[in-house]
């Protein structure tokens, strides 16, 4: 009988995890079809997947008809994928991401339940799923989920190399430590954590090497093979790395490593961070303080959290609490500094979080209590806001209301508005890439043969187009530069021929 081949306990184990895989992707697309791809960075992992489908090259992205060197291009394979499934649109950008956030939950459930039982499995994937930041990161089609995926792979696999050490012996006497599998999974999860975004993929060999530092038997070591291992995973990175470079003369690792890895640790990029020496020590607590937004609602559980592994930690713990404290204090060396950042040390904020909770039995009622509530409420957010906010997004507004007149041979430009997400929208409907003017080029640009059309400033539109010809369309509207902080008043003026 085909049913009697799998165990009752293999059956509970494929239906706990099928039913948190799936859970967590419904979860986390619900309301991703209805908000407009933010500015800047969204636009920009959907705009360049979709130029990588149409150039058939999927080893050096290009944005707008431009080189985009800043990301390894990991995030745009995944959607060059979802566009592949289910066509290109908002939904399809932010689809990875979504099921990159179930995988980690995933991973954090497998990981939870070899170190503390299924409770500690649950309830650090729960605890993972609903932190705010991954709720808003998990609908994002940006790359950090990936990054998020493969570093909490490699840690958990760090884990396990270590584990006849980290573990008490009446948890691994009766365990075959596979420690051949969990070195490919080490070195395979950091070479994709590189491919995912960069350098900052590597942290697990960080934790990893701080655990001299614990009373470890030095002879674990030797099960990591580094030298091998680091070889391994750069070969896996060369099979992109090395023909990307070629093909660009040595830009994407000027670009990618320098500029947007050694640029952001020594200065401010886009206006995040400190410009001055003196904010930059003002700033250092940033995610110290930051984490109590990031990691809500289980932020109100960390001065406990903190009590608790001040006065009784196991070496689970130290290692859990070392990867997570690595994290934070990289990014607080760094001077570019955003809120998501330290999002690669919520998987294990989450199981030590859930290793204490799941030993207090007065903890059931606050989870469940703070589980009930985040989920109410994010759902709610999922439901009511994008179709309220839609309209107050200027690139995608003016896409809706002109594109019955939109052709597949248009010419199109912008001025002062050159926001990615005129490239994402317009291309869906034009061929052809966007073009920054200036008043004066604006007029001239409109002059010149063949349909085209330009999207200026309300204000200045009648200064610029005041005879226009009869059959030219114009189509306003009002919204708000995420970017930028500001509001937007845009006219798009067509000539259809």
């Amino acid at each position: 009988m085909p049913g009697a081949i799998l165990s009752p306990h293999l059956k509970s184990a494929i239906r706990n995890y099928a039913l948190l895989f799936f859970g967590c992707v419904l979860f986390h697309v619900i309301g991703t079809w209805g908000l407009p791809l933010i500015d800047r960075d969204e636009p920009r992992f959907a705009e360049a997947s979709r130029e990588m489908i149409e150039r058939r090259d999927y080893v050096v992205p290009y944005f707008n008809n431009q080189l985009r060197l800043d990301k390894p291009p990991f995030a745009y394979w995944g959607q060059v994928a979802s566009y592949r499934i289910f066509g290109e649109n908002d939904f399809t950008a932010r689809f990875p991401s979504a099921i990159a956030a179930a995988l980690v939950a995933l991973s954090i459930f497998a990981w939870g339940t070899r170190i503390g039982g299924n409770r500690v499995g649950w309830w650090a994937a729960i605890i993972f799923t609903l932190s705010l930041q991954t709720f808003l990161h998990a609908k994002a089609a940006v790359a950090d989920m990936w990054l998020v995926l493969f570093v909490t792979l490699a840690h958990w696999s760090g884990y396990e190399l270590l584990r006849d050490r980290l573990s008490p012996a009446n948890q691994t006497s009766n365990i075959k430590h596979q420690t051949s599998y969990w070195w490919w999974m080490f070195y395979v999860s950091l070479a994709f954590g590189f491919l995912a975004k960069g350098p900052i993929g590597w942290i697990p060999l960080a934790t990893v090497a701080a655990t001299k530092f614990l009373p470890l038997d030095g002879r674990l070591a030797s099960r990591f093979k580094f030298a091998r291992g680091v070889l391994f995973m750069l070969a896996i990175v060369a099979l992109w790395g090395v023909p990307a470079l070629i093909r660009t003369h040595g830009q994407f690792f000027v670009v990618g490593i320098g500029r947007h890895v050694v640029g952001r640790s020594f200065a401010t990029m886009e206006g995040h961070g400190a410009n001055s020496f003196g904010m930059y020590l003002l700033l250092l607590p940033f995610y110290f303080v930051t984490v109590f937004v990031s990691f809500f609602p289980w932020s109100i559980k960390l001065p406990w959290l903190a009590k608790q592994l001040w006065q009784r930690r196991d070496k689970i713990d130290n290692y859990l609490l070392t990867g997570a404290a690595i994290i934070f204090i990289i990014f607080t060396l760094v001077k570019t500094k955003l809120p998501h950042y330290t999002l690669p040390a919520f998987p294990l904020l989450a199981l030590l979080l859930a290793r204490k909770l799941a030993a207090e039995k007065a903890a059931t009622r606050f989870f469940r209590s703070c589980a009930f509530a985040s989920v109410s409420v994010y759902l709610a957010i999922a439901f009511i806001v994008p179709p309220v906010v839609a309209r107050f997004f200027p690139a995608y507004q003016l896409c809706r209301e002109s594109r019955d007149h939109l052709r597949p041979d248009m010419e199109f430009g912008a001025v002062s508005f050159n926001e990615p997400s005129l490239v994402w929208y317009f291309r869906s409907r034009v061929n052809g890439f966007l073009a920054p003017l200036n008043n004066s080029r604006a007029a001239d640009f409109m002059t010149q043969t063949g349909p085209r059309f330009v999207i200026v400033p309300t204000s200045l539109a009648a200064t610029l187009f005041p005879n226009h010809p009869s059959d030219w369309k114009m189509f306003s509207t009002r919204g708000f530069n995420v970017a930028k902080g500001k509001h937007v008043d845009l006219t798009l003026v067509l000539k259809p021929d």
